[in-house]
């Protein structure tokens, strides 16, 4: 078989149950063709506790499959608490995912990869993180082609980098001190009793029309669609991207990770894997319009 990209899973954006979570993980060690799994608590500090009993035996899992593990960092560290923890973390040996500038300093000097909520849209950016250890730089949702274009050919060119790309999923915007998601349930963020929970796939939050918009997850604010880039992936890979991310949801994502998989490798058309892929989402709509220079929510059939 030949390797047409790395296929990486990223990390669980969303408040699964601890059991759910990590059988969710022990069936994507056993069955998900992905290359690199990334673990860890990206939302919120308060729900990282309830899956550590747990996360150990899930990395060693994934490990045992051959696939490798990336250990993800809160998105806004607000405590020198969660600074220090992503410390610790970098000091078992493990690569780290720095998703808050906070935590570089940190991590400089150490292989890390820069994840997707740290925003490089120049070349500037990329080379001081590079110099600081990056090995992998997974691009914000919002860039463009000619960003995409641009950064992941540089890296191609000769920088000792690598690319990531969200290419499945719903695409983070935001995040923020203030849950959103607690609010909405007329509960307090101290005391939230993690209703964020009762919405494994996020909390839609529409127009006063009906028109779907956004999606809430805890502090988190996501779109309301799934950023859908299959039909862009050989264009992508022509740009220099070498890592293809899927965001888990709550949908059979073995069977999403397969459809990309057979496109990145050739054995199906883009279309092809579309078709499937439209039965998996079922009514959840496809967005790609940030990569085509449009607004997110935008869905455009190809590249002109």
């Amino acid at each position: 078989m030949t390797c047409r990209g790395k296929l990486t899973l990223g990390p669980l954006l969303f408040h699964w149950p601890a059991e759910k979570r990590r059988d969710f993980y022990f069936r994507i060690a056993d069955e998900a063709e992905v290359d690199t799994v990334y673990l860890g608590e990206v939302v919120c500090s308060k729900r990282e506790p309830l899956f550590g009993r747990y996360i150990d035996t899930v990395a060693a899992r994934l490990a045992a499959a051959g696939k490798q593990v990336v250990r993800s960092t809160l998105a806004l560290m607000s405590l020198d608490r969660e600074v220090e923890a992503a410390r610790l973390l970098a000091d078992t040996g493990n690569l780290v995912e720095a998703n808050d500038v906070a935590c570089l300093q940190t991590l400089s000097g150490r292989p890390h990869v820069i994840g997707p909520s740290i925003n490089v849209f120049n070349e500037g950016a990329m080379d001081v993180l590079v110099a600081g250890g990056a090995v992998r730089i997974v691009l914000p949702v919002e860039a463009p082609a000619e960003t995409v274009r641009m950064l992941a050919g540089r890296a191609r060119d000769g920088q000792a980098v690598e690319t990531e790309m969200l290419v499945f999923g719903r695409q983070p915007l935001s995040i923020a001190v203030r849950c959103y998601h607690a609010r909405s349930y007329g509960v307090s963020k101290d005391a939230c009793q993690f209703v964020c929970g009762l919405d494994p796939d996020g909390l839609p939050a529409d127009t006063i029309d009906g028109r779907g918009l956004l999606s809430v997850n805890g502090t988190q604010t996501l779109s309301n669609g799934y950023l859908v880039l299959l039909r862009d992936l050989a264009r992508l890979r022509e740009m220099g991207v070498t890592h293809f991310r899927l965001s888990p949801q709550d949908i059979d994502m073995v069977a999403v990770a397969r459809l990309h998989r057979a496109v990145l490798d050739g054995y199906v058309t883009a279309d092809e894997a579309a078709e499937e892929l439209e039965y998996l989402t079922a009514e959840t709509p496809w967005q790609n319009g940030f990569l085509h220079g449009r607004e997110g929510m935008a869905r455009v059939n190809s590249f002109a």
